[in-house]
């Protein structure tokens, strides 16, 4: 088929502390790249932004390394409770739901609840749209996550949160960072989407609320298009993802939003990365904590921001 538009990509895992190893970083980098590769064959054969969206959702919430879907971190009462949420920046459609558990695809409900008219749902309204839809239940439990939640109660939760990662050889045990997954799309036909899923922060209170279900975290229209990781109380102060979509509708290069931005959360000593994509094509992605689980494809070549030296704020391309 003929492109009319050059379709670009990018999605990340989590935003935090240096992977442990270069094993542990190839370990990542493969599974990034896998579903770069997989969801963009998708863009490339004329599927809309937000159907790529989901579908690169649904793997980086299959892949147990990252905490969304399978390998969820655990709450302080050891359960697993997720949120996820898909923004369509055609139509600027916002949806998702809030702490749902035993689901296998949180951004599957959030899809389902695009055309509603109440368009966000939390716990018990999550689960009876499961149960309306027939979802199959199913435990999303690691055997890494489990033991790291263990641990964790023998230490009277000192930790505020749990790993980015669930991989023995890297899981951070004084300077973890948060774990969310993300994707954000264009398409062939120039529509942007973006989707953000996670099992929380981990050992936190009963009822809490990511921003990975809210504006604050995951937000698009037609001119760009936002993702949010890291810690989400840090990302709802800054209301980061709509900051930046709003400078770009503005008039503002994607680069020069997200610089600004990121200059900002710097000083305020905020704790989070952001990928994102501009109606242009533009890629970037910024950081304020030392490593940012991302991979892109930048409609040449596959690459990565897994080895970006500490200090740099912003990139893109």
């Amino acid at each position: 088929m003929d492109i009319q538009v050059q379709p670009k990509l990018i999605i990340h895992g989590g935003a935090g502390a240096s992977l442990k190893g270069k094993g542990g970083l190839e370990v990542v980098r493969r599974s990034l790249h896998k579903i770069v590769e997989e969801v963009y064959a998708l863009l490339l054969s004329g599927e809309s932004a937000k159907e790529v969206v989901v579908k690169g959702c649904q793997l980086l919430e299959d892949e147990p390394r990252f905490n969304a879907g399978t390998g969820s971190v655990l709450q302080s009462d050891g359960q697993i409770r997720m949120s996820a949420s898909l923004m369509d920046g055609a139509c600027q459609s916002f949806s998702g739901v809030i702490n749902i558990s035993r689901v296998k695809n949180p951004i599957d409900l959030a899809l389902a609840l695009q055309s509603s008219p109440d368009r966000v749902l939390s716990d018990y309204g999550a689960a009876e749209l499961a149960r309306e839809l027939q979802v199959p239940s199913y435990n999303g439990l690691t055997e890494l996550r489990l033991q790291e939640w263990i641990q964790e109660r023998q230490d009277n939760f000192k930790r505020a949160m749990a790993g980015v990662i669930a991989e023995e050889e890297l899981l951070e045990t004084s300077s973890a960072r948060r774990g969310t997954i993300g994707v954000v799309a264009l398409d062939t036909h120039g529509k942007l989407a973006v989707g953000t899923s996670t099992g929380g922060k981990g050992f936190e209170r009963i009822g809490r609320v990511s921003d990975s279900a809210m504006p604050a975290g995951n937000y698009a229209t037609k001119f760009a298009a936002v993702s949010c990781t890291g810690i989400g109380e840090d990302i709802m102060d800054e209301c980061l993802a709509p900051r930046i979509v709003v400078r770009v509708t503005d008039g503002m290069s994607l680069s020069e939003a997200m610089q600004r931005s990121f200059t900002e959360a710097s000083k305020n000593h905020r704790d989070f990365g952001a990928i994102a994509i501009d109606a242009s094509g533009t890629i970037a992605w910024g950081k304020t904590c030392p490593t940012l689980l991302a991979a892109f494809h930048n409609g040449e070549k596959i690459s990565d921001t897994l080895e970006t030296p500490e200090g740099t704020e912003v990139g893109g391309c």
